[in-house]
C-alpha cells in the first residue's frame, strides 16, 4: 500500500458482503474509530486497522477520507479500526469482496481463511476434528497429508506454550553457564587480589586483625564485584529487552508485545549477584584469613 509517497507491505483482507459481512462484523467485534465501516454498495473503499494511523508507517498518520494507493489503483479510506491489539486487524486492509475481485484481480474461487464460531465453547475439539474430516474428505487427502491447517484458540496456546517453554530452557542453560563462568572469574581475581594483598593482610593481622576479619573483608568484596556485574548484566538486559520488543511491534504490528521489568526484579538481580559473588569469593576469602602474618611480611619484602 502506498501513502504519502510512501510504500508498506500490508496485509489484505476481503470482507463478504450481505449476511456474511454482518455475521463478520460481530465475530470479529469490529467497530470504527474513525468514520465508519465498509458497506456493500462501497466501492473502491478500503477500512485500515488502527495501526496505520501512526506517523512511523508512512510519515503520517493515515486518517478516514484520506486516498491511499494499493496496486497503483487508488482507493478511499472510509473509516478506521478500533485498536484491536492483532497483528491481522491492526495492520490489515479490509476491502469488499466484489472491490478485491474487480479491482485487484484476486480469484473469486480462492479461499483462504475461514473463520467459524462455536456456539459452545467446551465443544471446541469436537468441532475442530469435524472440520479437519470434512476438509480431507472434500481435498481428497489422508490425515498427516492435510494441504490445510485448522488452527483453534488451545492450540495456538499450547504451540505458544511449548515455544516459551523451550525459549526458557534454553535461557536457563545460558543463564547457568554464565552464572558458572562468572562466578569462576570473580573466584579468580579474588586469588589474584589476595596474592597481591599479601603485605596489607600480614600488616592487619600483625596489628590485631582477627582471621574472621580478614574473612569478612575478602567476603563482602567478592560480594560487590558480583553486585558490579549484576548492575552491569541488568543494564545490558534492559537495552536488548526493550531493543526488542520495539524490533517486534514494528516487525509484527502488534501494541502486545511490550518489555516489562518491575523494580522487584531488578533488587532481586542485584542481591542474587551479591550471592553469587559472596559463594565463588568464600575459597579466596579463607585463604585470605588464613596467611601467616609472618610468612606474608617476608614474602613481600
Amino acid at each position: 500500500m502506498e501513502f504519502n509517497d510512501k510504500q508498506r507491505i500490508s496485509y489484505t483482507v476481503s470482507i463478504p458482503e450481505g449476511d456474511k459481512r454482518k455475521v463478520l462484523e460481530r465475530m470479529a467485534n469490529l467497530e470504527a474509530e474513525q468514520g465508519r465501516l465498509l458497506r456493500d454498495d462501497d466501492n473502491k473503499a478500503v477500512l485500515l486497522g488502527n495501526d496505520f494511523t501512526k506517523d512511523d508507517m508512512f510519515g503520517k498518520g493515515v486518517r478516514a477520507g484520506d486516498k491511499v494507493l494499493i496496486n497503483d489503483k487508488e482507493f478511499r479510506v472510509v473509516g478506521i479500526l478500533k485498536k484491536k491489539g492483532s497483528f491481522m486487524f491492526d495492520r490489515a486492509v479490509l476491502i469488499n469482496e466484489h472491490t478485491m475481485i474487480n479491482e485487484l484481480g484476486t480469484d473469486e474461487d480462492e479461499v483462504a481463511i475461514i473463520a467459524v464460531k462455536v456456539k459452545d465453547e467446551k465443544k471446541i475439539g469436537e468441532v475442530q476434528e469435524k472440520i479437519e474430516r470434512l476438509l480431507r474428505k472434500e481435498r481428497g487427502v489422508k490425515e498427516g497429508e492435510e494441504d490445510f491447517v485448522v488452527q483453534s484458540p488451545q492450540k495456538i496456546l499450547e504451540s505458544l506454550d511449548s515455544t516459551l517453554f523451550a525459549i526458557q530452557i534454553f535461557i536457563t542453560i545460558i543463564a547457568a553457564i554464565s552464572l558458572l563462568v562468572g562466578g569462576i572469574g570473580i573466584m579468580n581475581t579474588m586469588y589474584t587480589a589476595v596474592l597481591e594483598r599479601r603485605k596489607e593482610i600480614g600488616i592487619m593481622k600483625a596489628i590485631g586483625a582477627r582471621n574472621n576479619t580478614i574473612f569478612t573483608l575478602f567476603f563482602i568484596e567478592s560480594g560487590f564485584l558480583g553486585m558490579v556485574g549484576g548492575i552491569i548484566g541488568i543494564i545490558l538486559g534492559l537495552i536488548l529487552a526493550y531493543g526488542l520488543a520495539a524490533i517486534g511491534r514494528l516487525t509484527l504490528g502488534s501494541e502486545l508485545i511490550q518489555a516489562s521489568v518491575s523494580p522487584g526484579l531488578i533488587i532481586g538481580a542485584l542481591m542474587f549477584s551479591f550471592v553469587i559473588g559472596t559463594i565463588f569469593g568464600v575459597l579466596p576469602a579463607v585463604q585470605a584469613s588464613k596467611l601467616n602474618p609472618v610468612d606474608s611480611l617476608r614474602e613481600t619484602k
